[in-house]
């Protein structure tokens, strides 16, 4: 101990236990300590014994009475030389007259004192981690003192070493600082040794040790655990500079503000981020065990420009629950537990260049009982500060990858128009099918299964069939982009028909046979990249064509024929073709006369026949790849030689 104070612990039931303190003197001869035995006190010369009892340990103290101040001229009580008290003591546990441990106590104290002396303004001179170890000592963490169990502590006095010679710390923290490592040729270690060690050993002084890096720019090392902070961009001159396409929306706290959204795998995720211009109209399901409400409704959000928006939210009650309950099991009333949750919320986002300028919530109440399913249902929607009507929900340039493509009736009074593929549902017949919007990039092939009866009129069927493939598209222009204008007819591209083929066959009053129904509908879309907004590709749609391929339904007769009814599949499938936004340069002459010397379009390329003498073969040095082919055409100069007939006249002779 370095201080008048110190704290140990006797573990177990101290009931019975005698503790008492004594003053260890050295035997004058051996050096050794003497025996101690349990007569002894709770005092022993300036030094007290307290012991506070508890229930599975007690406390022990043991403090000096005395000051630690210097001795002034003609006084007592005082310390007479910096180093104040040097003493041995022993603290026993008996019961009775048997000893059950005991602490020894090494005390070196020096005096209490202020400095007085000339301060050194000369820094700290830290050698280079690359070639020297920082501390030479890890473990020495307290100057002018010795560390118990550091034995490389320069401090510590052999008698104060000797009470811990056999528990010092071990490794670089107890001065190992260069260890021996397993290549070393001396190293006598065999646990990660080499298969060919010590035929290829490394015979180096430990002084260039490879541990040296350990401590080498530490202050630079990459953190291993990621963090999910986001830090805005609030230092001073460099203030937050608003959203782009895609970034994910701040919190006040530095979080990500989210949404339930459906995962690749199809399943809800509770804690994903919300993108900015992204819109998405999801469903979740849920029970009232699963149950967890997502983020708070008062968490303020990040405009973009380091101010932040409380979000208006207004709570409405849901009455007609069919909407969203899908299942419910039996359960007697008496069973029913029932709980006030969230069945839908809708975010609108109102916004201006990269900035957010206010957020509406929307968010619908309900009860939800104990067996029941719920399928809630999250919508986001952005939509411009420019636009009053909420006709034109985007100002982006372009499409993206996954948006909705926009669909117009301009023949009508109302334009808003729809282009959609079939959502098949339980046994896929037409009649139950709904409809999902066709994705921009996103090829699509979807159907349904329409039933016919045997006595079906062809003509009626074909009509029949026309009309539902029809229903899909309702509108006669495709926007040409996202943000395309209703009252622009240059923003928008009209839809190219292909009437279905007839071949007007005659089927001889034969039921059950109908040629050319026009049973599949194919929806080309054409377009390009036509350019980039904030590093984000932005592409446009060209051109629309929509065309059907007939088949020939022929009625399937089952066992005995006994159904009258048959199904007739149609399909919808949409296609993207990608062009480029310009035409390409037309072949030259050139071109086409020496195709055969273009290393792309060829598997043998001839003019790199002599790539590695070349300055851009980066394989070997430059001299050896020189030497090499100098090497081999003096092999092929001696070939040419050896092969002449003169060559072997002259060798006979």
């Amino acid at each position: 101990m370095s201080g008048p104070r110190v704290n140990s612990f006797f573990l177990g039931d101290s009931s019975g236990v005698n503790f008492s303190i004594i003053l260890s003197p050295r035997d004058a001869e051996t050096g050794k300590l003497q025996l101690a035995n349990c007569s002894g006190s709770k005092r022993a010369g300036d030094w007290n014994l307290d012991v506070t009892p508890g229930v599975e340990a007690s406390k022990v103290t043991v403090s000096l009475t005395r000051t630690l101040e210097l001795c002034l001229p003609n006084a007592t009580e005082c310390c007479p030389s910096p180093l104040c008290r040097v003493e041995t003591l022993q603290v026993l546990a008996c019961r009775g007259s048997v000893m059950l441990t005991q602490l020894l106590i090494q005390a070196e104290i020096f005096a209490n004192s202020s400095f007085r002396g000339n301060v050194s303004e000369n820094a700290t001179i830290i050698p280079n981690q690359a070639f020297k170890p920082l501390g030479s000592c890890p473990c020495n963490l307290t100057a002018g003192a010795c560390d118990v169990r550091c034995c490389c502590d320069l401090e510590c006095t052999p008698d104060l070493q000797q009470l811990f010679s056999g528990s010092c710390f071990p490794g670089v923290f107890g001065g190992d600082v260069n260890p021996a490592y397993d290549q070393l040729c001396s190293s006598q270690t065999m646990e990660y040794t080499p298969e060919w060690f010590p035929f290829l050993c490394v015979q180096s002084s430990l002084d260039n040790t490879p541990f040296l890096g350990y401590f080498y720019h530490g202050s630079i090392s990459t953190p291993k655990v990621p963090s999910f902070k986001i830090p805005l961009q609030t230092s001073p001159g460099r203030p937050f500079t608003g959203y782009r396409e895609g970034d994910p929306i701040i919190t006040e706290e530095d979080d990500y503000f989210t949404v339930p959204q459906q995962s690749l795998s199809g399943q809800c995720v509770g804690n994903a981020p919300v993108a900015y211009l992204h819109n998405f109209d999801v469903k979740c399901l849920t029970s009232l065990e699963s149950y967890k409400e997502g983020l708070p409704h008062d968490v303020r959000i990040n405009s973009g420009t380091a101010d932040f928006i409380q979000q208006n939210v207004v709570y409405r009650l849901i009455t007609d629950r069919g909407k969203f309950i899908t299942e419910s099991e039996n359960l007697l009333p008496a069973e029913v537990l029932c709980q006030n949750v969230t069945f839908a919320e809708h975010y609108k986002f109102i916004w201006k260049d990269k900035n957010i300028e206010q957020l509406n919530v929307t968010v619908f109440r309900g009860s939800l009982c104990d067996g029941e399913i719920l399928t809630q249902r999250f919508t986001v929607e952005f939509l411009s500060l420019n636009s009053t009507n909420g006709e034109e929900p985007f100002e982006n340039p372009g499409y993206q990858v996954g948006e909705p493509v926009r669909a117009a009736n301009l023949n009508a009074s109302d334009p808003l128009g729809s282009l959609n593929i079939w959502q098949p549902a339980g046994r896929g017949l037409c009649a139950s099918a709904t409809y999902r919007p066709v994705l921009f990039g996103v090829d699509s092939y979807s159907g349904c299964i329409l039933e016919v009866d045997i006595n079906e009129d062809c003509s009626f069927l074909r009509g029949n069939v026309t009309e539902k493939l029809n229903a899909l598209i309702q509108a006669t222009h495709i926007g040409k982009r996202d943000n395309s204008s209703y009252r622009d007819l240059n923003d928008w591209v009209e839809i190219i028909r292909l009437d279905p083929f007839s071949s007007n066959v005659s089927t001889g009053g034969l039921k059950g046979i109908c040629p050319d129904i026009p049973a599949n509908l194919n929806i080309h879309i054409i377009s390009a990249k036509v350019g980039a907004v904030q590093g984000i590709p932005q592409q446009q749609i060209l051109a629309v064509q929509i065309s059907y391929s007939t088949v020939l339904w022929q009625f399937q007769c089952g066992l005995g024929c006994k159904n009258t009814l048959s199904f007739l599949p149609i399909t919808a499938s949409v296609q993207f073709i990608e062009v480029p936004a310009q035409p390409p340069l037309p072949v030259t002459r050139y071109q086409k006369l020496y195709a055969e010397f273009d290393c792309n379009r060829n598997e043998v390329c001839w003019p790199q026949l002599l790539y590695p003498l070349t300055r851009f073969y980066t394989g070997e040095p430059y001299s050896q790849s020189l030497a090499k082919g100098l090497f081999l055409a003096f092999l092929i100069l001696l070939a040419a030689i050896m092969s002449n007939p003169w060559f072997s006249k002259l060798w006979n002779r």
